[in-house]
């Protein structure tokens, strides 16, 4: 058994057609992962590049501790089962099974014993005599599932296997499936584009879109915590209903308004997380409720509409309606102005009733009108705060603290900023405290919701903290952006440097062997990396890759000062930005300007800059893509 790791694959076409973006798992031994979303949107390519049927463009998968991205499909030890059974028609069930078997020249007593112990599993004993065509669509899935089986492979890999097979087959074949995966306890990969088998068979599910990972999480999460629209549509039935419309905060609750005029109201609290400058009553955002979360009634306050279909189906009862109480010009599709409800029991709805929606508040979304990200992250992003500026210093929470050099400068004699400030730019400390209302487990983390007058600033905080306590904190300068009157004056420093350069080879003669040296090179900097990372960026590229212009990013933290004597980048200091808790030097080197970190004391016109090669990650720049 095994588990697997896709780290950053993609897979390009010769025309430049990108059928899977920068695709990252890691997938632990014995999990279901399914794989969906609709056609063409990359999940089969997936599923062949880890079977070995298609070519790696970029990135790395492994096989257990194995990287397989160049071995043959018939070395992966993994078994595949597809769409089309592509069973031989002219050998038995039993020589369909055995096929494999028989070309590793494996022995025939052992063979048979195989075969027979899955033919038992899977319920096809009688049919070992048969040929496919004398068998249904179901029996013919279960003989190529038997051929899978008897390999006993590490990864089980399926695509669409149940797309051919009626409705009442494929939910039997779903639950027979899943017991399997059960009881073989081994990995397995499934493909699919309907929902439904990825909510009921996967421990975790990979959402796709036109070759990009959406979300991946388990059934429950993508549910009930969708990260953004498309996931939010794709998963549940009937999909959710979307609508656009204005929020404005009136104390503990927030006014929802549709672009109708109607409006519902639900407690500030369920959306807290939602960022403070959505709840203006004037920015338009996606409104998203679950047919299944409305509750229906003939009289009431919620939001009106006129019943356009029913469909009763057995205890349950799909209502269709248009907002308002009349229906004007028909049309076949009216966007944010029909609406779905799911109702239990109902048998009193019927067609041109005036009835009133009232959604569930506990079970509300929202989501940008733009990006189409969801509002309410389980992690909000970032908190916002609103600072003071009084001379040298700024008022932060009622706490006046220094106010940074490197702020003074860009402000620009500006009185009242706007700092939007990343959770992790908020640390233990003592500049500021505040009350803990709440703590909230989010997967490893602990979130902390800081009571600040009538809203709340989100931490990451430790096991140390507790709710009904206190928490000290103080923040990061470099980390936050800082914005006056709507416009960004100073931004967040990032991360890591970003590097435009060349790469190279030498080919030596080294104990009478030709081998081969490949570098990196920056400016007037030559970094030789690993053998391995120089034959991948010439397999992605070929000899153009000595011609073509890559993307270096080196963590800051691995950024090092070198004297004038060792190889190195040399740079020109151009400026200092003092953050107080920390100090960064501006430098131009290469035609190009970035920040490094340097100590309190320093000061330089020149520095020698030098970084390994094994903390480089390399872009290519004529194809956005992670090489190596």
């Amino acid at each position: 058994m095994a588990n697997l790791k896709l780290s950053h694959i993609y897979k390009v076409y010769e025309n430049g057609h990108k059928a899977v973006n920068d695709f990252s798992i890691d997938i632990a031994d014995r999990e279901f992962i399914v794989f969906v979303g609709p056609s063409g949107c990359g999940k089969s390519t997936t599923l062949r590049m880890i079977a070995g049927l298609e070519t790696i463009t970029a990135g790395d998968l492994f096989i257990g501790d194995t990287l397989v991205n160049d071995m043959e499909p018939k070395d992966r030890d993994i078994a595949m089962v597809f769409q089309s059974y592509a069973l031989y028609p002219h050998m038995t069930v039993y020589e369909n099974m055995a096929f494999g078997l028989r070309n590793r020249k494996m022995p025939e007593a052992e063979i048979k014993e195989r075969v027979l112990k899955a033919a038992k599993i899977l319920d096809i004993e009688e049919y070992l005599d048969r040929k496919p065509k004398a068998m249904s669509g179901g029996q013919r899935q279960r003989v190529a599932l038997g051929r899978a089986l008897v390999r006993d492979p590490k990864v089980f890999l399926l695509d669409e296997p149940l797309s051919n097979l009626d409705a009442k087959l494929r939910a039997t074949m779903r639950t027979e499936i899943t017991a399997l995966h059960k009881s073989l306890k081994t990995t397995f990969i499934y493909v699919t584009h309907d929902q439904v088998e990825a909510m009921t068979m996967g421990t975790r599910i990979v959402v796709m879109k036109l070759g990009y990972v959406q979300q991946i999480d388990t059934p429950m999460n993508l549910y009930n915590e969708p990260y953004n629209k498309f996931v939010a549509g794709f998963i549940g039935t009937p999909q959710m209903n979307f609508f656009d419309v204005k929020l404005k905060r009136e104390g503990d609750v927030v006014r929802v308004t549709f672009m109708n005029g109607d409006s519902v109201t639900i407690p500030y609290e369920n959306v807290s997380k939602i960022h403070p400058s959505y709840l203006d009553g004037e920015t338009v955002v996606s409104f998203g409720i679950r047919p299944e979360h409305i509750m229906l009634e003939k009289e009431g306050d919620g939001l009106k509409f006129i019943v356009t279909n029913v469909e009763h189906l057995g205890n349950e009862t799909i209502v269709y309606g248009k907002l308002g109480d009349h229906l004007g010009e028909f049309t076949m599709k009216d966007e944010g102005n029909s609406i779905i409800v799911k109702v239990i029991d109902r048998d009193d709805i019927a067609v041109d009733d005036v009835v009133y929606a009232m959604p569930n508040p506990a079970k509300v979304h929202f989501f940008d009108a733009k990006t189409e990200v969801t509002l309410m992250n389980k992690i909000p992003p970032y908190d916002t705060l609103a600072a003071a500026v009084n001379g040298d210093k700024m008022v932060i929470l009622g706490t006046e603290v220094a106010l940074p050099e490197t702020y003074k400068k860009a402000i620009a004699g500006a009185k009242e900023l706007e700092l939007n400030v990343p959770l992790e730019a908020i640390v233990p400390g003592n500049d500021f405290t505040l009350p803990v209302r709440k703590i909230e487990k989010v997967d490893d983390q602990r979130l902390a919701y800081l009571e600040n007058g009538d809203s709340y600033l989100f931490a990451l905080v430790g096991e140390d903290v507790k709710e009904g306590g206190s928490y000290g904190f103080s923040l990061l300068n470099e980390k936050i952006s800082v914005r006056a009157n709507g416009e960004e004056l100073l931004k967040a420093v990032e991360d890591e440097v970003a590097l435009t350069g060349t790469f190279s080879k030498t080919e030596v003669k080294e104990k009478g062997d030709r081998v081969l040296h490949f570098f990196y090179n920056i400016g007037d900097y030559t970094v030789e990396t690993a053998p391995e990372h120089g034959y991948k960026i010439n397999s992605i590229d070929g000899d153009d890759c000595y011609k073509n212009t890559y993307r270096y990013q080196i963590s800051r933290g691995k950024v090092r000062l070198v004297s004038e004597a060792e190889a190195g980048l040399t740079g020109t200091v151009t400026d200092y930005l003092d953050y107080g808790n920390i100090r960064f030097a501006k430098v131009t080197a290469a035609g190009q300007e970035f920040l490094i970190r340097v100590e309190p004391g320093f000061k330089a016109d020149k520095v020698r800059l030098a970084f390994d090669s094994q903390d480089i990650s390399v872009y290519s720049t004529r194809i956005d893509m992670k090489i190596c």
